[in-house]
């Protein structure tokens, strides 16, 4: 061992307890960094205990037992399902696989099962059952099963997000007779840190830790987690290192062992908070420390582990699970929300080849933008309605503390001061409580800027093509390949077509016709203009609100002029204001991804920027929960902001949240299922906050939410709900339920709902009573 590492251990040992916890926790607040909600996560499992056989003899396990005391060696593969469905019902998202080392290297009984099913070895039924789990469940397996090689670790990552290896100890005096571990080779700890080293070379996330009480030094342990450390800073697979204490069981040979204090027991918690890099978490099993659950949180922990609903923890059947509301109010009386994750931890999840493909589809369905679990199975698009309020899937879990630094950020947004990219992402982190306080200032806010109207448009959307040329992997409504959706066939309108539904919707009191459609191949600069012609012509006095960005160069280009020269031309042809679709992400790592042959970041701002300076205002959009994540959406805002602050052209924001049903990255398994319903307020509520004192209208998206979705966001600092947007159709190609026409009666319930009074308004926000008379 170092030099360095011997003078650590010694610093670990020597500083009083009390200084080290200090210690610990200071550096788990340094984990967290700016987060303006601490949170502590944990994993919602279902426990599959493959086979209680092992070739090991641990004196301190009552999991390993022996052929004659098993109905059967291993569990089938129905009962393996059925366990793993009855985590589906339970809202679990982890399937843990737990079994021993290898029992066909001791039992006959074990080979022979395996052989009448055509299994060579445990390993090969492990990998066959995980997969029927993973793909027919949609759990995420997690797989402990003991020392393995690097192809076991290889065939293994097909099937499972994550798996677990614990180092236990690097005492190889515990192999000694007498010992714990005499008479279990794959306890040597040489092996086992060959096999964790395999398992990174492999590139799986590992749950490794140590085992407290068995026999071992204080210095011993100590070693122990500078061995992780090593492990981890060599390969950058260890995703958290779990610290269990030892309990003494009937039925043991260490029946009658001393457990370790828990005074020295809190000392290695604290240690392994400071020895571990901040990305490795720190766990400590809340059932086997049921009476000390502040004292871990003390000590520095920022994970319980799994916790199941259903099933007891075959491993320890003697310590129940603790309750999740217990557990939830424990953390928020020290600060912290208790959050879902997944058996993945997030960093994996962004970072390219940590995840096997076969697996990644199944891991995204589960994941929220941070890549913690979702709050719940709603979906932007979905015929069941979103939650009622603002509240319940905020606070359900999810308590949490109103830290200084949030409420410094709250300020300085109400203030009008405009906030970084550190500060909004903190923000979209909040959770619970301080989830809470982020949209009460949104709704205070909005109140100030916007009183207590809201406002709505009656217009009609015209899609006069879904015809296009270009590939975005979000888009269901282009019928240009195999890759659309399959709502609509192909089409593209004439002219007389669009003027006559133009009339129509003057008839029905439309005071706005919105135009948009693909990137026909066979449209010039003349096209547009020709169809702006044909509604002025039609309908005078209708506001003509058309054309995205991409359209508008397309026309420019067609034609060689320059998108100012040909935006003064749709002007002066009758266009009226310009929808700022086309934004997905304002940021060209996502963009790369999601519409590579689409504008850049900068050319759609240009663009804006220049509708704006030839007088034509545009609306603001953002398309969220797919690839991206909180920094991209702050990222996102601030560029909004500043072109806003830059030429005031900007009439709204209108937050879009993915509609993944149809959406061909979704269906090919590359993309999350839009965003989660916390996700989706919060987006409104910081749009509100972060683009104050630049853009005053936050629009909701019914099409996308429902009217009780949109009714319910209303109380979170959106003041607008749209149009009635007759014949809607990009959102109902994507899948959405919602669409085709809002009834105003359900848009004044909505509103009044809120306790707020419905008003018609134009396109450009004038009161559209006073306009018309």
């Amino acid at each position: 061992m170092a030099r360095d590492d011997e003078a650590l251990i010694t610093r670990l040992l020597s500083t009083p307890l009390d200084d080290l916890l200090a210690q610990a926790r200071a550096q788990r607040a340094e984990k967290a960094g700016a987060c303006a909600s601490p949170r502590m996560t944990y994993s919602p499992k279902v426990f599959i205990p493959l086979t209680r056989l092992c070739a090991d003899v641990c004196h301190y396990c009552t999991f390993a037992t022996t052929p004659s005391r098993l109905e059967a060696p291993f569990l089938s593969e129905d009962e393996v399902i059925a366990i793993a469905r009855s985590g589906v019902a339970a809202g679990c998202k982890e399937a843990l696989f737990t079994l021993g080392d290898a029992p066909e290297r001791r039992y006959a009984a074990a080979r022979e099962w395996l052989a009448e099913r055509g299994f060579a070895r445990t390993i090969d039924y492990v990998q066959h059952c995980a997969g029927r789990v993973l793909r027919e469940t949609g759990l995420l397996p997690h797989i402990n099963a003991g020392v393995l090689e690097e192809d076991d670790w290889l065939m293994l990552r097909t099937v499972a997000a994550s798996i677990g290896l614990m180092l236990e100890s690097t005492s190889e005096r515990l192999l000694e007779k007498g010992m714990c571990h005499h008479g279990s080779p794959d306890k040597a700890p040489e092996v086992r840190l060959a096999s964790l080293a395999a398992a990174g070379r492999a590139r799986v996330p590992t749950t490794s830790g140590i085992l407290v009480g068995i026999g071992e030094t204080a210095r011993e342990r100590m070693a122990a987690l500078i061995a992780l450390r090593d492990l981890h800073e060599a390969h950058g697979h260890i995703q958290e290192v779990i610290v269990q204490n030892f309990c003494a069981k009937p039925g043991t040979r260490m029946f009658e062992a001393p457990e370790a204090s828990e005074a020295d027991f809190l000392r290695v918690v604290a240690a392994a908070r400071i020895v571990l890099p901040p990305e490795v978490s720190v766990q400590a099993p809340p059932n086997l420390n049921d009476e000390r659950l502040v004292e871990l949180i003390e000590a520095g922990i920022d994970d319980w582990g799994g916790i199941s609903p259903v099933t007891q923890d075959h491993v320890n059947p003697e310590a129940p699970w603790p309750g999740i509301a217990r557990l939830e109010a424990t953390c928020a009386a020290s600060g912290m929300a208790l959050v879902e994750r997944l058996t993945v931890y997030p960093r994996f999840i962004g970072n390219e080849g940590w995840i096997d493909p076969a697996v990644r589809p199944a891991v995204l369905r589960m994941a929220d933008a941070d890549g913690l679990g979702r709050d719940s199975m709603w979906s932007p698009g979905m015929a069941e309605p979103a939650p009622g309020t603002v509240r319940i899937p905020l606070g359900r879990r999810y308590h949490g503390a109103v830290t200084g630094r949030l409420n410094r950020i709250l300020d300085r947004a109400a203030n009008g001061n405009g906030l970084d990219e550190a500060e909004v992402t903190a923000l979209f982190a909040a959770r619970g409580r301080a989830a809470e306080a982020v949209i009460e200032a949104a709704d205070t806010l909005r109140a100030q800027v916007r009183g207590n109207d809201v406002t709505y448009v009656v217009n009609r959307n015209i899609n006069y093509t879904n015809i296009c040329t270009h590939a975005c992997s979000f888009c269901a409504f282009s019928k240009s390949s195999s890759k659309a959706g399959f709502r609509d066939r192909a089409y593209n309108l004439d002219l007389a077509e669009i003027a006559r539904r133009a009339r129509e919707a003057v008839s029905r009191g439309a005071t706005e016709v919105c135009l948009q459609g693909g990137i026909h191949p066979s449209y010039t600069g003349e096209t547009y203009l020709s169809i702006v012609r044909a509604v002025k012509d039609a309908c005078p006095d209708l506001h003509v609100h058309a054309f995205s960005p991409l359209e508008v160069s397309q026309g420019a280009r067609t034609l060689g002029m320059t998108a100012a020269d040909y935006l003064a031309m749709l002007r002066d042809a009758g266009l009226g204001s310009l929808p700022g679709t086309a934004a997905e992400i304002l940021h060209d790592d996502i963009r790369a991804k999601i519409c590579p042959d689409k504008l850049t970041t900068r050319e759609w701002i240009d663009l804006v920027r220049s509708a704006h300076r030839v007088g034509l205002p545009t609306t603001s959009t953002i398309m969220f929960g797919h690839l991206e994540n909180p920094r991209h959406w702050a990222r996102h805002l601030n560029e909004l902001r500043n072109l806003q602050l830059d030429t005031g052209g900007i009439t709204e924001f209108v937050p879009l949240p993915l509609v993944h049903m149809e959406a061909p990255f979704y269906r090919r398994g590359q993309s999350r299922k839009g965003p989660t319903w916390r996700e989706t307020v919060m987006m409104h509520a910081i749009a509100r906050l972060a683009l104050h004192g630049a853009i005053s209208s936050i629009q909701v998206s019914w099409v996308k939410l429902g009217m009780d979705g949109a009714a319910a966001v209303l109380a979170a600092g959106a003041n607008d709900l749209g149009g009635v947007l007759m014949d809607e159709s990009i959102s109902r190609a994507a899948g959405a339920s919602h669409g085709q026409l809002a009834d105003v009666a359900a848009m004044r319930a909505a509103a009044e709902g809120a306790g707020r009074r419905l008003r018609q308004r134009t396109t450009l926000y004038k009161d559209a009573a006073a306009e018309m008379a």
